[in-house]
């Protein structure tokens, strides 16, 4: 290690470094890589916007723990009030990332759900960890899940409203895709509104909405608060599903690709923390609880992170499929197969009116070399391929081999 890095690294950055060594990085390596030379990040400070939600953890904790410095970048979160707002900044570039909804990202690239602007997804942040959440007064009626809502829907007839979070985004298609595979048409049977995740439970609680669908912690703050119960876990409407994303705009990975792959670093080193055990988690979750970022309590956060699951009328369990990070690199790989989805389902709900090129368009926007640059500095295992396979909650394998057939094969859609 040269003296020149050795002056670089400051005593503050050594201690923290330090506080995550036990994962394995040798920080002065990953230092050398990105500190000098070419591989040096053009803008060295970056605001990477983020939404009050559980998923937002590994931006904050890049943050927190000093991983950022060692990648020669500081990170500095920046919390937004709405998803519309996420777009807005990072499309005029006052925000350089975000973590940010997957389905809004390939939506500003297409131009639907606001301006039309190239956009790019670095990694994946999350897997699993949002939910369905119906109100107590539905349950009273005996609505607690997907078959009873869609019959009380037929013999309790009046309008009934769903929240999702952004018209583009996760939170909408995993709604849409539930209440369809149950026979409720969400766009015909049902009102579809936007109302910001951390607005959900106090727009539940003055009767604003039925049910919505969010990330945690407000899905479990619902129960906390005693207004609302958990319907259908997303996970066990995709195990494994892709969530937030870390993005930003195409313009931007071509100006400052050396940035790009140092803040995909840092966030992947900092996914690969917050998954590595117990004691890391609880930590986790009492950092972001903090008013600066999510802004409840640590209870709300910490039970779910660790697949302690209720429902809350009483059933509780032990849920595998929690909200998963990292999971030995699986969670991260910018899957062709994940944004090609997004786009099956915005045409299957009419907000796409003709097919895209889907494999071209996820091409454009996932931007795999750069990850796998990043994934080889922080020993990050990378799958053989591109594409992967699952089983959705309604028996139907996507493996987006061919999506303009999937996004044809649904019997409701718009």
């Amino acid at each position: 290690m040269t003296d020149l890095l050795k002056a670089k690294l400051s005593r503050r950055a050594v201690l923290q470094t330090a506080a995550v060594g036990a994962i394995g990085i040798d920080p002065a390596l990953r230092a050398a890589v990105y500190a000098g030379g070419s591989d040096a990040p053009e803008k060295t400070e970056v605001k990477i916007g983020f939404i009050p939600l559980t998923d937002c953890a590994s931006v904050v904790m890049a943050s927190v723990l000093g991983i950022d410095q060692k990648y020669g970048v500081k990170i500095i979160p920046t919390k937004e009030a709405s998803w519309a707002g996420v777009r807005d900044k990072l499309v005029n570039g006052e925000l350089d990332f975000a973590h940010v909804l997957y389905g809004l990202v390939y939506g500003v690239h297409l131009g639907i759900g606001g301006p039309k602007k190239d956009m790019a997804v670095l990694a994946t942040l999350n897997h699993n960890g949002q939910a369905i959440t119906l109100s107590k007064k539905l349950a009273e009626k005996g609505a607690i899940d997907g078959p009873s809502l869609a019959k009380l829907m037929q013999t309790d007839k009046r309008e009934y409203t769903f929240a999702q979070t952004f018209p583009t985004g996760t939170h909408a298609m995993w709604l849409y895709y539930w209440l369809a595979t149950h026979g409720v048409h969400p766009l015909q049977d049902a009102k579809a509104i936007t109302v910001p995740p951390p607005q959900m439970v106090a727009n539940m609680r003055v009767g604003n909405m039925d049910g919505y669908c969010v990330g945690e912690p407000w899905g479990h703050r619902a129960i906390i608060d005693g207004i609302g119960i958990t319907a259908q876990t997303t996970q066990d409407i995709w195990k494994d599903h892709p969530e937030k994303v870390l993005g930003t705009t195409g313009d931007f990975v071509k100006k400052y690709p050396n940035t790009a792959r140092a803040v995909t670093a840092a966030i992947l080193e900092a996914s690969k923390w917050i998954d590595a055990g117990l004691s890391n988690k609880n930590k986790m979750a009492e950092t972001i609880a903090d008013k600066s970022y999510v802004n409840t309590s640590v209870d709300a956060i910490n039970q779910r992170i660790l697949g302690r699951y209720q429902n809350g009328l009483g059933k509780t369990w032990d849920d595998p499929n929690f909200m998963k990070f990292y999971n030995d690199g699986a969670v991260n790989f910018p899957y062709l197969s994940d944004g090609m989805w997004f786009l099956t389902q915005h045409k299957r709900w009419g907000l796409l009116k003709d097919h895209p090129d889907y494999l071209t368009v996820a091409k454009q926007i996932n931007q795999i070399d750069i990850y796998k640059q990043a994934a080889t500095a922080t020993k990050t295992p990378v799958p053989k391929s591109d594409m992967r396979s699952s089983k959705l909650i309604d028996g139907v394998v996507w493996d987006g081999k061919d999506p303009k057939k999937y996004a044809e094969s649904f019997k409701i859609k718009a």
